[in-house]
């Protein structure tokens, strides 16, 4: 690849500490120099370098989302869009539009939040009855931890009330609301039906979605084999680079450890990084297990979806064959779990993760620092949750999404999105973090308001501390000479615009080893 030089902008090279250039030089993918715009330009004359005006916009580096479900994030490009939705009457609205439109064996959607129906109540069957009586239809709560499905669903899945997880009317049959196990039965038996060349497109897709919004690496987690089959297959035609962590699924274990494949199996563009367990559920959902029980509910304490015996294994067995863990950890009674897993397995250089740590005590960050491991959180969960004191109440509200904390401690902290949980438009999540639901959530925000990040703590995580979670740091997370030239180019400067302004900068260019995907 020729070389280039990018002029005439505010170039940032990378964060914390800030280190700001008049020019950047690539050449052959990589950065060559950065430095004054009279070095840059002078440089790249004699080496007959094409010169890139940016005319004023802001390149920074490319955005790293360390958590994020590739496969769900193209499936809801193509389902029904229920965020935001204020009732059940708007809901069943948007399904019929759908349906009447659509002709596929199954209906999807995605996004809708029981807290902000008008009705003050969780969707049944019998609502999507009312819409679609033929085909199947699945419906998943924003989380991805609950849906709801109808009745042709729920007897194409074989679920009866006898089925763990699923919930129940005031007449003791299926409400059609399902959650976690039977939830992800029901996901499986819909993923059954796809091919590879499915799997393709909608990979394809949920890909090009996110390099459009200035993502340049992707940690793909709950990664299964089809879909990673589907994105061998695809190939030099990803518009980013994956960093897969692969389901649990013993044969998968087994086949990894055999074949001698540990973390950074591949190449560039796509890599084996690691092993996902989803160890609890969501707060939205009541499914994360707390070691309180819930402010609103006394009876509910959550769930675990592994038991103590099979994470301590699961984790034992990835440890040895030299691959990252990223474990899904929401309540603070399973953070103690994975935590006790850790300090199981004594010192490790894999830099095992725990996802989302959303309500850590001190006492429990105290021990992440101790046990030496990296955490990856999603900032706008404060903006989503927005119910969170009436949930958890005033005691643990400080709890809640402790982002500083976790880094004053010293636990290396990345930036992910959970996408399609949340936008995967970093800028709204850049918003999240450094707002922290002032102008959305007020009650939320004074709360916890010292947990609230700067922007340019927001961009280090979101760059190298997310390179540094992933073990990436010496080839991605900023534009120092020798690093993989992957970045962005924004048509404002985040560090200059007001913090309310933030979510709306737009990305213009997005450039994966020097060259142009977007």
């Amino acid at each position: 690849m020729g070389a280039k030089a990018f002029l005439n902008g505010h170039i940032y090279i990378s964060f914390c500490p800030k280190k700001e250039a008049g020019g950047l030089l690539i050449a052959g993918g990589r950065v060559l120099s950065s430095g004054r715009e009279d070095q840059i330009r002078d440089l790249a004359e004699r080496l007959g370098a094409e010169i890139v005006d940016l005319k004023g916009k802001t390149l920074l580096p490319g955005f790293i989302d360390s958590h994020a479900h590739l496969d769900e994030v193209g499936l809801s490009l193509r389902s029904v869009d229920l965020r935001g939705t204020k009732s059940l009457e708007e809901l069943k609205g948007k399904l019929d539009a759908f349906a009447r439109d659509n002709d596929s064996p199954w209906i999807l959607g995605y996004g809708w939040d029981q807290e902000l129906f008008a009705e003050h109540r969780w969707p049944t069957r019998y609502d999507l009855d009312a819409v679609e009586k033929k085909r199947p239809v699945m419906l998943s709560r924003v989380c991805l931890h609950a849906a709801v499905i109808n009745t042709p669903a729920l007897k194409e899945l074989g679920l009866d009330p006898s089925s763990p997880n699923v919930l129940k009317g005031k007449d003791r049959a299926p409400s059609g609301v399902i959650v976690e196990e039977a939830l992800n039965i029901a996901k499986e038996k819909f993923r059954r039906s796809l091919t590879i060349e499915d799997w393709k497109e909608y990979l394809r897709a949920g890909a090009f979605h996110a390099a459009s919004r200035g993502v340049s690496t992707l940690g793909f987690v709950s990664c299964g084999a089809r879909e990673l089959a589907a994105l061998i297959e695809l190939g030099e035609e990803l518009p980013l680079r994956v960093r897969a962590y692969l389901n649990p699924e013993r044969d998968v274990l087994k086949a990894l450890k055999g074949l001698g494949i540990r973390r950074g199996f591949g190449d560039d563009l796509l890599k084996i990084q690691g092993i996902k367990i989803l160890a609890d559920g969501s707060l939205g959902a009541r499914t994360a297990r707390l070691s309180d029980p819930y402010e609103d509910d006394p009876e509910a304490f959550g769930q675990y979806n592994v038991r103590r015996d099979e994470l301590f294994s699961l984790a034992a067995e990835a440890d040895e064959a030299k691959l990252q863990l990223a474990i899904h950890g929401i309540g603070d009674a399973t953070i103690d779990m994975i935590l006790d897993a850790y300090e199981a397995l004594g010192h490790s250089d894999l830099r095992h993760r725990i996802e989302h740590a959303s309500l850590s005590r001190p006492d429990q960050i105290e021990r992440m620092a101790q046990v030496g491991i990296a955490v990856t959180v999603q900032p706008h969960f404060v903006l989503t949750d927005w119910w969170l004191l009436e949930r958890v109440g005033q005691r643990r509200a400080k709890w809640i999404y402790p982002f500083r904390s976790i880094m004053q401690a010293g636990v290396p902290v990345g930036f992910g999105t959970d996408s399609p949980v949340e936008p995967i438009d970093p800028f709204e999540t850049l918003y999240a973090a450094v707002t922290r639901g002032k102008f959305e959530a007020p009650s939320v925000y004074e709360t916890s308001k010292e947990e609230a990040l700067t922007v340019e703590e927001s961009l280090y995580c979101y760059t190298l501390g997310s390179a540094y979670i992933m073990g990436e740091e010496k080839l991605l997370g900023n534009l120092e000479e020798g690093k993989i030239a992957d970045f962005v180019v924004v048509e404002d400067d985040p560090l200059t615009v007001d913090e309310r302004h933030l979510r709306t900068v737009r990305t213009a260019e997005t450039y994966l080893g020097g060259r142009r995907v977007f």
